[in-house]
């Protein structure tokens, strides 16, 4: 029994594996859309742009991970009743719970995985994206100053570099600010470099021309200067964006009610992600077993178990779409918040008592006898 256990939870291992990836492929291609016009306009190095993508795929593992393994246990165990795997073992008086023990395997296995994920993975994830946002966004000596071509910073200020260095430094700068109505002026310089402050980024110039010429034409003056400071204006956002709720720690968000730096809402909003850092990863057990039940169960049929699939799926939906529901109700109101557990744990109880004491004799027996009394009033 210990090798069929092994060989089924192979089977649904390598089909959560084979569906986690698939989907999880498709999101990150939706995703990298929104950092394409990094790459293609900007000039984003590509293993930033797979980096900045990649730090997605924690937070969409935790959503597609019951998922997947819902599609796995609903296809291994599908293909072992058509190939009458399951009906043997039913015969050779093998109950529905032991048949589900390697869902149960997979499922703990998945429930503790994603509780990891949850709770350190994810945080992690989140405060790498946040700071490598906030880097692309304002390391515009990289992304936006591009070799050999005119970049406007502004719509008065545009500039050209001709080489980046590999201490971040840039060579071979023309500077052309119109930003005062007045007067023009254009600097040039061997070399550069960016630096940021409270007030925005600025450009160092080294060994350069300044010239300036009024707007009507009449005064022009020119200076050598061996270093000179170029305002760049409030270009970027200025600095790195507040932590979200996704980055802080299970603790932090548990009791932020005693937090009286947050508002009202954002306490709600931080329990409820509390709360659901403890539940979501639950949802892979359930929806393991929900894939299964049905399945073990149901009586069999030649024909396929189209109708047995359907109320699987459709149960898995169900459960999902309430904890979404119920999700955004406790976020409004804390009340709700023990539905989250209750919507977690009731699909559970009702799996195992099916698996343990359902007897499909029990209501065979009862439809008999309604039969009877049909045809004997008859």
């Amino acid at each position: 029994m210990k090798k069929l256990d092994l060989y089924i939870c192979r089977q649904i291992s390598a089909g959560f594996l084979l569906v986690s990836f698939s989907l999880l492929a498709m999101l990150w291609l939706t995703q990298s859309l929104r950092f394409v016009e990094m790459v293609t306009n900007k000039g984003l190095p590509l293993h930033l742009f797979v980096e900045l993508t990649s730090l997605l795929m924690p937070r969409l593992f935790s959503i597609l991970s019951p998922i997947a393994l819902f599609a796995a246990v609903m296809f291994v165990y599908n293909r072992m009743l058509a190939d009458r795997e399951l009906v043997i073992m039913q015969a050779a008086g093998i109950s529905p719970l032991k048949n589900a023990k390697p869902v149960f395997i997979c499922g703990i296995v998945l429930v503790l995985f994603g509780f990891y994920v949850q709770n350190v993975v994810i945080p992690a994830a989140e405060n790498a994206f946040r700071n490598l946002e906030w880097e692309i966004k304002n390391n515009i000596s990289h992304l936006m100053f591009r070799e050999g071509e005119f970049t406007s910073v502004q719509n008065d200020l545009t500039i050209f570099v001709s080489k980046h260095e590999s201490d971040g430094a840039v060579t071979g700068i023309l500077l052309n600010d119109e930003r005062t109505p007045d007067k023009r002026v254009s600097l040039s310089a061997e070399k550069g470099r960016i630096l940021y402050t409270e007030k925005g980024p600025r450009i160092i110039l080294i060994n350069g021309v300044r010239q300036e010429i009024s707007a009507d034409g009449e005064n022009f003056s020119s200076l050598k200067f061996e270093r000179y400071s170029v305002d760049l204006g409030n270009f970027g956002n200025g600095g790195v964006k507040p932590a979200s709720v996704r980055e802080k720690n299970l603790w932090q968000l548990l009791n932020a009610q005693k937090d009286t730096s947050l508002s009202a809402e954002d306490k709600r909003k931080y329990v409820v992600e509390g709360h659901r850092r403890l539940i979501t990863p639950w949802y892979n057990l359930v929806f393991g077993l929900l894939a299964c039940t049905g399945l073990l169960i149901g009586a069999f049929n030649r024909r396929g178990q189209s109708k047995i699939i359907a109320c699987s799926v459709t149960a898995m939906i169900v459960v999902q779409g309430a904890d979404l529901i119920i999700t955004n109700l406790a976020g409004r109101s804390l009340y709700f918040l023990p539905l989250l557990y209750v919507n977690a744990l009731l699909p559970f109880m009702i799996c195992v008592y099916l698996l343990r004491f359902y007897n499909p004799y029990f209501f065979s027996y009862f439809r008999f006898k309604n039969r009877t009394v049909n045809h004997a009033s008859l």
